[in-house]
């Protein structure tokens, strides 16, 4: 199975802009506001495991139809220098993060193999041992975007040849590997089932942006968005005593067909009634928060599930004062996911300017 079997999570392309940031006042808030909900849900998944939260929200198929609509604007220029520059805005940002967590597992009495390439650039699932196995199992996510990064300038080519036919197609892959072929059990067969699960949101994000979204009636977008979480709903539901749960994380193919339709609707809602969130700077807090969610969401994905592990032993601590015991919910999980925001926020602070050196832009505390 692949690796949505771990953890579900963003998130989050990464959740990286344009090659060339769009100056503030052109960003499109609505999909900033989409990429900030999406890694504020993906660390409450991770706080609370609540296995509902992907049908309320499927945070990964949203950051790749994000991720793919940003892609396939970026594509009008070389697509040489357009994934030169994506690869080079996410390997900084992970090489730093996998400096400390490969640092942590060799203390703790790691070996690595060749393997250890992939901590390198990570084509395939870096290597690890089950000590460090909550903190690297959510690089099956940027694994993902890299391939889809590489993969974009045939995607989108192929694409535009039969936009709704290649679209509707793109649902096949995961069917394939769920009906008739499971695919190797390696590295590369956990590659190719998180492709397949996203890769229809992926090239939503094409329809998207080449306007094939704003062509199609509304009726007909409804009943595909319907019978697709339909179909995704019904088999979750369905294969709850096979998978143990009916969490879309863990089921590829209710996951894919789940997000296609989700992320349809959102996609071809900002397209029709052209949703662009125009009004959030009046609401400054706000605006700030989803700025900096958008500037830092590599940091914040990275970083997230070590801030949840380190709130553990702090609140352990937080009991052997008398106060703290008294008057703190110590024992509630809203407590430990209050604490893992405040966590997020130091690393933001303390990494987050690897996100600047990484865009060529002069390193800040906060964007």
């Amino acid at each position: 199975m692949g690796a949505h079997s771990k953890a579900p999570l963003v998130a989050v392309a990464p959740p990286a802009a344009d090659a060339h940031p769009a100056p503030a006042l052109t960003r499109d808030r609505y999909f900033d506001t989409l990429r900030a909900l999406a890694l504020i849900r993906v660390v409450a998944y991770h706080t609370f495991g609540w296995a509902w939260a992907g049908m309320v929200f499927p945070s990964m198929g949203i950051m790749f139809g994000l991720a793919g609509s940003l892609m396939a604007k970026s594509l009008d220029r070389p697509a040489f220098i357009v994934v030169r520059s994506r690869i080079r805005r996410l390997l900084p940002p992970f090489w730093f993060w996998g400096f400390f967590v490969v640092l942590a597992m060799l203390i703790h009495g790691w070996m690595p193999g060749w393997q250890i390439v992939f901590w390198v650039v990570p084509l395939g699932d870096p290597p690890g041992n089950a000590w460090g196995e909550q903190a690297w199992e959510i690089l099956w996510y940027l694994r993902t975007y890299l391939w889809f990064v590489l993969l974009s300038p045939l995607l989108l080519k192929v694409f535009r040849l039969a936009p709704v036919p290649v679209l509707l197609l793109s649902l096949c892959p995961v069917l394939v590997l769920t009906f008739l072929w499971s695919g190797p059990d390696n590295r590369f067969g956990s590659a190719l089932w998180d492709l397949s699960t996203y890769l229809f949101c992926w090239i939503l994000g094409f329809a998207h942006r080449d306007g094939v979204l704003q062509r199609m009636r509304p009726a007909v977008v409804v009943v595909l968005s319907l019978a697709a979480m339909g179909y995704g709903g019904w088999y979750a539901v369905g294969h709850q005593t096979e998978f143990g749960t009916y969490d879309l994380d863990e089921i590829p193919l209710a996951q894919a067909f789940w997000s296609a339709g989700f992320v349809l609707l959102l996609m071809w809602a900002k397209a029709r009634f052209r949703i662009d969130f125009a009004g959030l700077p009046r609401f400054r807090p706000l605006d700030r928060i989803v700025t900096v969610f958008n500037a830092r969401a590599v940091t914040i994905y990275l970083w997230h599930e070590i801030a949840l592990i380190l709130a553990v032993p702090l609140i352990d601590r937080f009991w052997k004062v008398p106060a703290f015991e008294r008057y703190l919910p110590l024992e509630s999980q809203w407590f430990m996911f209050g604490v893992g925001w405040v966590l997020i926020a130091v690393f933001v602070l303390a990494c987050g300017w690897v996100e600047d050196v990484a865009a060529k832009r002069r390193p800040r505390l906060l964007p």
